[in-house]
Order: C-alpha cells, then sequence, then structure tokens
C-alpha cells in the first residue's frame, strides 16, 4: 500500500461531469488499496470571476479580504467531489487550508508555506477515508486565510507530498506529460518519460507551462518525485525526479528540451559611461520596484561609453521605462530603447555536462535559418538567446530537428 497525494487543476474540474470523471479516477486508486490524499483547484475561470467581482468595487481591495473571497473558488470544488465520491460510495472528508493546518507566513496573494500539521490527515487515512485538501491556501500565525498566488495548488500539493512521505505527488492537468517543446509549435514534438528536476526547474522558468516553478523547486528540495499525467487520457505521464534515479548505463542525451518565452521584452540603454557602479545604479531602482531582471549584456565602446541591455517581463516593460527616466538623465545616457519584439529560446539538458558543442550546433542552425541573434545567456544545462519574435516558431522547429527531438513516425 502506497501513499500518493494528486493535484486535479481547474480544467479537469471545470464542470459537474468533469468532477464526477475526477471522483471515478480517485476512487480507481483508492480500491487499488492505496492511501489517497488529494488537491482541487478552484472550477476553471472562477478565480477570474472572483477577482472581476472584487474589481467591480474598488481596484486596490483590502489583501486581507481579496483572500477570503479568493479562498472560497477552492473551497467549492472540494465540497463537490466530495459529494461525487459519497455518491460513488467512498468515505471522503474534505478540508480547507485552515482546517487541515497549513501555516503559511503574512503576505496576502503571494503567501510561502511554513508548516503543515498533519495529524487530521493521517487520522483520516488511517480509517481508509479519501481526503481531499483544498489547494492554493493555508492560514497566517493569526488564523486569517492566505492564498499562494496563482498556480499555488501545485504548491500545495507537493508541500503535502512532503509533510506526509508520499511515494508520488501526481499532477493531473490537460496535458498528458511534459514534452520537448509546445507540440502546438512543434507537432512533432514527444512526451517525455522522465526528466531531472533541474531541467523541469529550468523549462519551467523558462516559459513552459506545464507546472508552477515554486512547486518544482519544492519537490527539488526535498526530493519528492513528481508526476504529470492527463486528466483525461490514461498514460504513465512524465516522472520528475532526481538525475541520480536514471539508468546510469544509458548516455544522457544532449538536450532534453527547448523551451520559450513570447512574454520578453529589451530595454537598452546607450551611450552610457564606462565607469564603476553604473550598473547598480541602473538597476538598483528596477529591484527596488520588485522587478526581475532576466539576461544582460554590456558592450563597451572605444569611446569610453557602454550600451547596457536587459531583459525584464513585458508586462514591467512601461514601469521600468519610468523608473529609468531619471537615471538616464542622472548618468547622461545618449538614449533609452526599449523592444517589445522579443521572444526567448533555450536549450535545456544535464547532458550539456558532458556534451560538447552545443552552443556552436546551436549558433549554425539558427545561422541556417538567417535568424539572427541578439542576446546569449548560459548555464551549466541551459543555453538562451534572444531573437526578434518572428522568427519564434521557426527557431524551434529548427533546433528541435536538429538536436534529433522530433518523434519518430
Amino acid at each position: 500500500m502506497s501513499l500518493f497525494v494528486q493535484k486535479y487543476g481547474g480544467t479537469s474540474v471545470g464542470s459537474i461531469e468533469r468532477i464526477q470523471h475526477v471522483a471515478s479516477k480517485v476512487k480507481a486508486t483508492w480500491e487499488q488499496g492505496h492511501q489517497v490524499v488529494v488537491v482541487v483547484s478552484a472550477m476553471s475561470g472562477e478565480t477570474n470571476r472572483l477577482m472581476e467581482l472584487a474589481s467591480s468595487i474598488t481596484s486596490t481591495p483590502a489583501p486581507r479580504e481579496l483572500d477570503m473571497l479568493l479562498s472560497t473558488g477552492e473551497q467549492a470544488s472540494i465540497a463537490l467531489l466530495a459529494i461525487s465520491l459519497h455518491h460513488l460510495g467512498c468515505p471522503v472528508v474534505s478540508y480547507t487550508g485552515a482546517q487541515v493546518r497549513i501555516h503559511t507566513d503574512q503576505a496576502y496573494g503571494k503567501a510561502r508555506i511554513t508548516a503543515i500539521d498533519t495529524d487530521k490527515i493521517r487520522q483520516n487515512l488511517a480509517t481508509k477515508h479519501i481526503v481531499i485538501v483544498a489547494g492554493f491556501q493555508g492560514m497566517d500565525a493569526e488564523g486569517n486565510i492566505t492564498t499562494l498566488g496563482r498556480g499555488g495548488s501545485d504548491t500545495s500539493a507537493v508541500a503535502l507530498a512532503v509533510a506526509l512521505k508520499a511515494e508520488e505527488c501526481q499532477i493531473y492537468t490537460d496535458v498528458d506529460g511534459v514534452y520537448t517543446t509546445d507540440p502546438r509549435v512543434v507537432p512533432k514534438a514527444r512526451r517525455m518519460d522522465r526528466i531531472t528536476f533541474e531541467e523541469m526547474l529550468e523549462m519551467a522558468s523558462l516559459g513552459s507551462k506545464v507546472l508552477q516553478i515554486r512547486s518544482v523547486e519544492f519537490a527539488g528540495k526535498y526530493q519528492v518525485p513528481l508526476r504529470v499525467l492527463s486528466s483525461f487520457q490514461p498514460g504513465a505521464g512524465t516522472l520528475i525526479t532526481m538525475e541520480e534515479t536514471k539508468d546510469q548505463s544509458m548516455e544522457q542525451p544532449m538536450i532534453s528540451g527547448i523551451a520559450f518565452n513570447r512574454d520578453e521584452a529589451k530595454i537598452t540603454l546607450l551611450g552610457i559611461p564606462d565607469t564603476p557602479g553604473i550598473a547598480a545604479e541602473i538597476l538598483t531602482s528596477v529591484s527596488d520596484a520588485n522587478i526581475e531582471v532576466d539576461m544582460i549584456v554590456q558592450n563597451v565602446s572605444k569611446e569610453q561609453t557602454t550600451d547596457f541591455t536587459f531583459t525584464v517581463h513585458e508586462q514591467d516593460c512601461q514601469a521600468v521605462k519610468s523608473l529609468l527616466q531619471k537615471t538616464v538623465q542622472h548618468i547622461g545616457a545618449r538614449d533609452l530603447i526599449v523592444d517589445q519584439r522579443i521572444v526567448k529560446v533555450s536549450l535545456v539538458g544535464v547532458g550539456m555536462r558532458s556534451h560538447a558543442g552545443v552552443a556552436s550546433k546551436m549558433f549554425a542552425t539558427l545561422a541556417k535559418e538567417s535568424i539572427n541573434i541578439q542576446m546569449i545567456s548560459t548555464s551549466e544545462i541551459k543555453i538562451s538567446v534572444v531573437i526578434d519574435q518572428k522568427y519564434l516558431e521557426l527557431a524551434v522547429r529548427a533546433l528541435h530537428t536538429a538536436f534529433d527531438l522530433d518523434a519518430v513516425d
């Protein structure tokens, strides 16, 4: 008998019919003799609906009350799933995050889990009950309801799997696993049977939307195996685990997948003084505004000036532009240029550690397609380039083929 934590997202519980389908899947696992803890998101679109209700009153709702409101979406889902399982003859009990005692800090809207009291869940499991827990929520030290931010149900599931020492944390979604890249861009993309935490963390941070990045970090830190499966079709999905658990007799592929992100903007300051402290002065105001900077490139010219370029999320572009207006004048920059017509394309793979020539092959492949590279960033298991957005699909398809990732017909 094993203990499994299963998480079902908003699409998986988007209607009564889908909730009943989820109930049948949970029942099937339970009937195999396993202990089952289920984490559920709000029904698809419900969180947005609740946000719109709050926004119709004020553009700045009180954070505490907004969390109180948003948490009701998951409360409805867990109750409906529990009712469905009762109807199927299963012993089941549902809990909100506060009832389970998922403890968090006081950062409303983006709280972080600090501890989980598992006594109540363990007692229910011991009496062969299925336990359903509302994802995305917890409570602070004063008993106030908090939410974990968008995608927080994945984090809830992983945290419960860690606390309960589950065999696996199974994330059920609308795709049947993690693919080498987005199948909508590359029809020949193939589902991976396994991927390491390192690779999945890079894929998630670089634009892959399959898993929420905090949940991957959490699972990797505590080495809880994650499995991504489809709610709507059978299959083994993709197992996300430690590199050491892979068959060491098999040579690692050079590249495991290709991630891309359309939501990028490039900021360039031209003709700034080439003196110590300038980079810090430029980025301090951006950092103070809690805006994340991604790739950074600095080019020094013969005139003792430099061009300083960095990328941010597209939604932060205008805020950064406004923040830098005074800085530009203060440091005497010649111009400030904003480019929102860019994308980032990244190769990811732990196999890079033992294969030379990945970068040169990537650059040669793009050059063959007449795609100009604007910026480059590398790490031990990743190479990212910034290119013009009009070349995104061409670049991803060419690289996918060049690195032998296409599915075999």
